[in-house]
């Protein structure tokens, strides 16, 4: 008894680390696209709408959470061929799958509790988007090109639960901003993984035989020159200036095309992309380069 008792003590505190690492907490950056509407919106330094606006972010934050748990599971023997996702720890056997199972239940329901409590329309964006990931899951994800708006899916209803979170309008610009964007840095993950697993590629996710190299990069110049281009386009259009009371949000346009430039250049020298958190939270230039252009929109819409 007492000599298993010390396995038992160094076991659990390794099943935790494992079970919080498979909870994919840098994937919550992607939780931060509920700031876009409201930042916009010049709703952030409202009082009434941050309390709104935490909530749904950690309720976003806990659904993916849920959601990565939930891949995990069913795509398990398929990233033990893989060259990172194997260590994954329910790939590795670090995890048990019915704890792992559990886990994503509980973590699922606290996310919808928690929207909730933000209100019925953010409740429904929540719902919609836990529906999107789990049809992703089990379908979508094996149809070619629908997959990958199922991912851009996913980002686009986190800017539109940022917008009910405070209750102010999506507008038509944001959406398709958002939209485009989104679809951008999807095919951008799918030709990181094509490049990651060359000839295997296939056998670890059977999606990836249905493109090439040069598909996927004549999809991402048109997504990337329309992304700009729609965003150029919002911050010169009469509506937009007459919101904010200037032109000066055209002085932002900079520092999104060094933004889509600095990910090309990532995803095609140094073979980045797959994971778009990984750039937000290394990669030094994009750093600097968002931080300034948040201080250019707060500048061009606050008067």
């Amino acid at each position: 008894m007492r000599s298993g008792s010390p396995a038992e003590a160094v076991g659990a505190p390794s099943r935790l680390r494992a079970l919080v690492v498979s909870l994919r907490t840098e994937q919550w950056l992607k939780s931060g696209a509920l700031v876009v509407a409201p930042l916009f919106a010049r709703r952030l330094g409202d009082p009434a709408s941050l309390p709104r606006l935490a909530l749904g972010i950690a309720a976003f934050c806990l659904l993916s959470s849920a959601v990565y748990l939930a891949n995990d599971i069913t795509d398990r023997e398929r990233d033990r061929h893989h060259p990172e996702k194997r260590l994954r720890p329910v790939a590795a056997g670090e995890v048990a799958l019915q704890l792992a199972a559990l886990t994503a239940a509980v973590l699922g329901l606290a996310g919808l509790g928690l929207a909730s409590l933000v209100g019925r329309r953010f409740l429904a964006v929540a719902a919609a988007y836990l529906l999107v990931q789990v049809l992703y899951t089990v379908a979508l994800k094996t149809t070619v090109v629908l997959d990958v708006f199922a991912i851009a899916t996913g980002f686009v209803l986190r800017v539109v639960a940022g917008a009910e979170a405070v209750a102010v309008p999506v507008s038509n610009w944001l959406y398709l901003c958002a939209l485009l964007l989104s679809l951008f840095l999807a095919l951008a993950k799918r030709r990181a993984e094509l490049m990651l697993l060359g000839g295997e590629a296939s056998h670890h996710r059977p999606i990836l035989g249905e493109y090439s190299a040069p598909l996927l990069d004549q999809l991402i110049t048109v997504l990337s020159a329309c992304t700009v281009l729609a965003y150029a386009l919002y911050t010169l259009s009469p509506e937009t200036i007459e919101k904010f009371g200037s032109d000066r949000l055209k002085f932002t346009i900079p520092f999104v095309l060094f933004g889509l430039f600095r990910y090309l250049y990532l995803v095609h020298r140094q073979g980045g992309g797959g994971q778009p958190e990984r750039v937000l939270l290394r990669d030094r230039p994009t750093q600097l380069n968002l931080l300034a252009y948040l201080a250019a929109v707060g500048w061009a819409i606050h008067r």
